[in-house]
């Protein structure tokens, strides 16, 4: 497809984004879905809530740990395959667990080809999309891009929990799949891999970048992320970002995602106002996390992370005392939301001005530090529900370790990039 948008004085770049941000938002809904699932999937099967925790933590796992390697299948078969395979993934997920009847059959599903399809669009697709196309507006981009992902998991969780009360979760799955069939047809219509596919130069540049050769072999495809966290490991940005993103799953996608609708019902709260709630968060946090974005381009990125962790360890350690009425819940809908995943920007930012050319593997990696926080707070969470009868020793437990990822990002040594062996360390 001729780049017609740049005609016009539009950078092809901004269509790549905006599939991208589609792509990512329905993707996102898909990880989401399981958080107004737990108590439908409860009474129709009489499953435990730690046995389909066990299941979303699988998912969340494997949804990180494919972050690396996604990178990887995204150097050597470009984005738009990566994407298209990604999307048919989850939908062959989503179909086969419409007729499930066992626990091992939504782990297969829910937790490992659904886990592995919407690893692939992770986090590590919008930061490529970001580092190829952009050099100017790239911490806008990239805030755009994370803010779909960040937003896909909490706006549509209010429709999929009235379409559960109304009419069961299978309609509410048959909405997911519908969604996953748009994507994927602006992914084949309009997607493309760089700037140099269509003669373009990256936006905010004058030339056209040279697309770097691929591996020899599928092997060394393969090896390629392995021998970029061999590099990133030495040093010592790289275990603080990890830590810390360990950290920001565990109290995001693991706990809130998760667990926030169930933990509302124990209060009383219907599943329809507490996805409202999430929905709230989802509408604050995708101006949160654009204009993180646009603050990463000005300020130190440690800084902002440490703004960011402290003041969501506050609010976690708030939500127990709102009393879960409208009107707590709500304020804490607000800070929570600004910052449910604004800590992205200035992560990959950290990343990039210490890694390089390697950064979207590295960054892989520290993504998935965050899905194995994500995976110990769904597990965890679940585990204390059942044990305990309360979550709230888990929301307790994740603001406290919000506050100590606060101050480990400020142990970050300023501007010091990785050695000159680990800038050696190419992309597939």
């Amino acid at each position: 497809m001729p780049p017609s948008p740049q005609r016009q004085g539009v950078h092809y770049a901004w269509v790549v984004v905006a599939v991208t941000f589609l792509t990512m938002l329905v993707t996102a809904a898909a990880v989401s879905a399981p958080g107004v699932l737990i108590a439908p999937l409860q009474r129709e099967f009489g499953w435990e809530t730690s046995e389909i925790s066990s299941a979303l933590a699988i998912r969340l796992l494997l949804f990180g740990l494919t972050g690396p390697f996604a990178g990887a299948f995204m150097n050597r078969f470009g984005l738009r395959p990566v994407a298209a395979t990604a999307l048919g993934l989850i939908a062959a997920g989503i179909l086969g667990s419409l007729v499930m009847t066992e626990l091992w059959q939504l782990m297969l599903l829910w937790g490992v080809v659904v886990g592995f399809g919407t690893g692939l669009t992770a986090m590590v697709l919008g930061a490529t999309v970001a580092q190829r196309w952009f050099v100017k507006r790239r911490g806008l981009a990239l805030g755009l891009l994370t803010a779909s992902s960040a937003t896909g998991q909490l706006l549509f969780l209010p429709l999929m929990a009235a379409l559960t009360d109304a009419w069961g979760w299978r309609m509410a799955m048959l909405l997911v799949l519908a969604m996953l069939l748009v994507a994927a047809v602006a992914v084949l219509a309009l997607m493309r891999d760089r700037p140099a596919d269509l003669g373009l130069a990256p936006y905010g540049a004058t030339e056209i970048a040279p697309t770097p050769p691929a591996p020899a072999t599928f092997g060394a495809m393969l090896a390629s992320p392995i021998l970029a966290l061999r590099e990133a490991s030495r040093s010592a940005t790289f275990w603080v970002l990890f830590g810390t993103f360990f950290i920001c799953g565990a109290s995001t996608n693991g706990l809130v995602q998760t667990h926030f609708v169930s933990l509302c019902g124990d209060y009383g709260m219907a599943p329809v106002a507490a996805a409202s709630v999430l929905a709230m968060m989802g509408i604050f946090d995708l101006a949160g996390t654009i204009g993180s974005g646009w603050l990463s381009d000005r300020y130190d990125s440690r800084w902002l992370l440490f703004w960011y962790y402290g003041l969501r360890g506050l609010s976690l350690l708030y939500l127990p005392f709102t009393d879960f009425s409208i009107y707590g819940l709500s304020l804490f809908a607000v800070f929570y939301g600004l910052d449910w995943i604004a800590t992205v920007p200035p992560t990959v930012k950290l990343a990039a001005e210490r890694f390089g050319e390697s950064t979207n593997l590295v960054f892989g990696w520290i993504f998935a530090g965050h899905q194995l926080g994500a995976a110990f707070a769904a597990y965890s969470a679940g585990f204390s529900r059942t044990e305990y009868e309360s979550y709230l020793p888990a929301f307790f437990g994740a603001g406290l370790l919000c506050l100590v990822a606060a101050l480990l990002v400020v142990l970050i040594r300023e501007n010091v990039p990785v050695s000159a062996s680990s800038r050696k360390v190419k992309p597939a």
